[in-house]
């Protein structure tokens, strides 16, 4: 890298690596800009979700959780980086900005990671009989905290309390034909760049309410086979004290640096996140965990295999640098 500028494959290590974090339906709701050594991640509107995330704060959990594996892929090529969330009220849509540069100390822990951040991929499968041990539960509790936010595990009472929550989501989607169609435009069929295909759900739930959220709604995803899941998952809140923009953006860095932990130590993460697309709801869970804040996921972690992963788009379609301007 030159004194003032990255080159393309630079570029396109960092953006690879950025994007390979979770979305919610995998919208990848983000586009980049690049000048000289400062990349800025941007919201894309275009790639909203306006029934299901009508605040944008899933969109902003995932801007937040590519810009922490961003500075992991900076850390792997042995540079630093220096970030600011939400750095100009002025553009709402910029979210946070990076600054890469050459270092002789590169961040030991992200270099760590990086080499987790294509191992990670959502679980909708059952786990084995292999509890999360107590090692496990303190680094992915030290992990949050380390972004500043705070991971709860819940206790077998806490767990039935959120999994009765997700009777009451799924009776206020009876009739939201909003929801249902644009969970339909991302889920289901065969997707190449976006979306979650139908290779990925995973098993439908024997039991009600599930511990993994079943996202089918095409007919064929409808009768998927069903298998038995683990009564009481290991279920874990990740909240952060305030609940602003940058807040927000926080709980995505300490989301994304919580499930490389966990892809370290062999553990496999899905969402159950329902009950927090409604405000009632999401205070609701903030409550069970007994502590102040504000619930940004509900994480079910365990030990588990992945059976198909979602794909990414190319980095030329989210990409702008300030070289093409000239």
């Amino acid at each position: 890298m030159s004194a003032d500028q990255l080159s393309m494959e630079q570029i396109d290590v960092l953006l690879s690596a950025a994007v390979a974090a979770p979305s919610m339906h995998n919208t990848q709701p983000w586009r980049f800009e690049v000048n000289g050594t400062v990349i800025d991640v941007f919201l894309d509107g275009s790639r909203a979700l306006p029934a299901e995330d009508p605040t944008g704060r899933a969109m902003r959990i995932a801007a937040g959780a590519a810009t922490f594996n961003l500075r992991c892929a900076a850390a792997s090529m042995g540079y630093g980086s220096w970030f600011g969330l939400t750095p100009n009220p002025a553009e709402p849509d910029l979210v946070a900005r990076i600054v890469v540069e050459p270092t002789a100390s590169p961040d030991r822990v992200l270099k760590d990671l990086s080499r987790q951040i294509p191992r990670r991929h959502t679980s909708r499968e059952p786990v084995r009989p292999v509890p999360v041990s107590t090692d496990a539960r303190i680094a992915l509790t030290r992990a949050a905290l380390a972004e500043g936010a705070e991971l709860t595990w819940l206790p077998a009472d806490k767990v039935h309390e959120v999994l009765g929550l997700l009777i009451d989501t799924d009776l206020r989607e009876i009739g939201d034909w909003h929801r249902r169609a644009e969970r339909a435009h991302w889920v289901g069929g065969d997707r190449a760049t976006d979306g979650v295909p139908s290779s990925v759900l995973g098993p439908r739930s024997a039991a009600y309410p599930a511990p993994v959220r079943d996202l089918g709604t095409r007919p064929a995803d409808q009768t998927r086979a069903t298998a038995t899941f683990e009564p009481v998952p290991a279920l874990a809140v990740l909240s952060t004290a305030g609940d602003s923009l940058a807040d927000q953006l926080a709980a995505g860095l300490a989301l994304q640096r919580t499930l490389l932990i966990a892809t370290r130590d062999g553990l496999k993460a899905a969402f159950l996140n329902q009950p927090l697309e409604y405000d009632d709801l999401r205070r609701t869970v903030q409550r069970i965990t007994g502590k102040p804040g504000f619930a940004q996921m509900v994480i079910r972690f365990g030990h588990s295999t992945v059976q198909g992963i979602t794909s990414r788009r190319p980095v030329s379609t989210f990409v702008h640098t300030g070289a093409e301007e000239s």
